[in-house]
């Protein structure tokens, strides 16, 4: 990655710098969002762009979406790194102000654009799946009603550093954190959904889940296949007797889950592979895409 978006510009990495008086810095005031591009093209870009616009006004940011504006970026910054295709990091920060809590609004946001190469996923992925190794940190309550993709990001460093405790983490197991009473909550970087007797369930928003993106798809493609969905509190125990399980995120689609941990205690999902459900809405997902027939 040897150029970096800054302020609608395109720089030598080495010169991507912000000041240490911005309050992104200073307090994590600040939201920025996920997302991958198909055939060379942002996917997903007006919702993302929706939810960050959202976060925005409630954190008193000045900002409105300008995804014509926001694409051109992107391949700009794509076409300097010599990318096809990228993962793509898109951050907003409350900008510079005083030293201490502002009582009012900001005014000067800063905003930088990343473009990366997307990680490889092995096609045998979408078969064999996964791990998921249940962690002890319980995830935190959200900074409003709904959480935020904000820059405070502590909560899930700590649950990735304790997911390298565990033997799955050397096979790229994914951490699931519960809440303080218990429910499946998320993963350090995914939604989870489950599947009991043909029915689709996922945690619901007062859980204090980020909302994803992919996840609000996947919901909507499942109800469009004639799924029942359900967002409700799940105990572990109903997780780990579904008949199948996957992780939704911008950037790795959906992946299946096809064994749980709990400290060393490992449970198979479903028969160890993908289940029908999860390879319909990963077809349908990426049909949706366009890499798909």
């Amino acid at each position: 990655m040897n150029y970096i978006g800054v302020n609608g510009g395109v720089v030598d990495a080495a010169d991507a710098v912000v000041s240490v008086r911005d309050h992104g810095f200073l307090y994590g005031i600040g939201l920025f969002e996920t997302f991958r591009t198909y055939g060379g093209e942002p996917f997903l870009l007006e919702r993302h762009l929706k939810r960050m616009a959202g976060g925005c006004r409630q954190l008193g940011i000045p900002y409105e979406p300008d995804i014509d504006g926001l694409t051109e970026w992107t391949l700009k910054l794509m076409e300097r790194n010599g990318l096809q295709e990228a993962y793509i990091r898109y951050t907003i920060t409350a900008g510079e102000d005083v030293l201490g809590l502002p009582a009012g609004d900001y005014t000067h946001p800063n905003q930088v654009l990343f473009a990366k190469a997307l990680p490889p996923r092995p096609p045998e992925l979408d078969t064999n799946g996964k791990e998921l190794q249940l962690l002890k940190l319980r995830r935190n309550t959200p900074e409003g009603k709904v959480r935020f993709k904000s820059l405070h990001y502590m909560n899930n460093i700590l649950a990735k550093r304790e997911l390298t405790l565990y033997p799955p983490a050397a096979r790229g197991a994914e951490g699931l954190m519960l809440t303080e009473r218990g429910e499946v909550a998320e993963g350090i970087v995914s939604n989870v959904f489950f599947v009991k007797e043909g029915r689709l369930f996922t945690p619901d928003e007062s859980t204090g889940i980020l909302p994803g993106i992919t996840r609000e798809m996947v919901m909507e493609l499942a109800r469009s296949e004639g799924l029942e969905v359900e967002t409700g509190l799940y105990p572990w125990e109903m997780l780990s007797t579904a008949d199948e399980v996957f992780l939704t995120n911008s950037v790795q689609e959906l992946v299946p889950v096809t064994t749980l941990w709990k400290e060393n205690e490992q449970r198979t999902v479903g028969s160890g592979t993908a289940g029908p459900v999860t390879s319909l809405l990963l077809k349908k997902y990426r049909q949706k895409a366009g890499i798909e027939q």
